[in-house]
């Protein structure tokens, strides 16, 4: 329950903080000038894309919560026999860094308007991800043949069924990259650039929401986060 709670405070934390940035404690009665929606206002406006992207992050973001605090609840029982972590897991994670960093210096250059630039970065985030899912693949193999097997223990079932949630956020953001990126090769002009500006970006954002969902996970499996319960139950009681 302390990990749910922490983690709504961190996502309150960072609505709180992006609202912000959107300007929404600004008083616009103070201001004297163009009104608002005229030509010459400066008044920037949240794409509904991006709205939805961030309701849809919360949503997902309390539902791998709701695995850890379940995780770490089941963990403490006597049947549970802790999992080894394959080493292909550490290779996965700096996969997912690799395609994660690919997609901003992309969004960087779509920026700058350097297609070509943006080009590659795109591409080469798109076939860092499918490494990135083929490597998870190898490490249920790896597990499976030593006997590691979905029913064997309760540790297995919550191993597969995360790591398996996590594979399928990031095959469903496969879809959206894959069809950004095939946009990108097509020619474009200034006004295709700027659309992909926010295509790009919600990308980069749900990107960069997976590769942090995926090392607290990666933190639990290895068993690195029960000092971090400990310290969490310390704060709440």
């Amino acid at each position: 329950m302390s990990i749910i709670i922490l983690f709504l405070a961190g996502i309150l934390s960072a609505a709180g903080w992006w609202f912000w940035r959107q300007g929404i404690g600004s008083k616009p009665w103070l201001h004297v000038g163009a009104l608002a929606g005229s030509p010459g206002a400066d008044s920037p406006v949240v794409p509904a894309a991006k709205i939805g992207l961030w309701v849809f992050l919360a949503v997902a973001g309390c539902l791998f919560a709701l695995f850890v605090s379940a995780y770490s609840m089941r963990m403490q029982m006597g049947d549970w026999w802790p999992m080894p972590v394959p080493g292909i897991l550490w290779v996965n994670t700096g996969i997912l860094a690799l395609s994660s960093a690919a997609l901003g210096w992309a969004r960087v250059s779509c920026r700058k308007g350097e297609v070509e630039r943006m080009r590659t970065g795109l591409v080469a985030s798109f076939l860092f991800a499918l490494m990135f899912l083929a490597g998870q693949v190898a490490a249920w193999r790896e597990l499976a043949a030593a006997g590691y097997t979905l029913s064997s223990n309760p540790a297995n079932s919550f191993f597969y069924l995360i790591t398996g949630a996590h594979g399928m956020h990031v095959l469903g953001g496969l879809f959206a990259l894959g069809r950004t990126t095939e946009l990108a090769l097509s020619p474009l002009g200034a006004p295709g650039i700027r659309a992909m500006l926010l295509r790009i970006d919600l990308c980069d954002i749900y990107w960069h929401f997976l590769m942090v969902v995926w090392l607290i996970l990666l933190a639990l499996l290895a068993g690195w986060a029960g000092e971090f319960m400990v310290f969490c139950r310390q704060l709440l009681t």
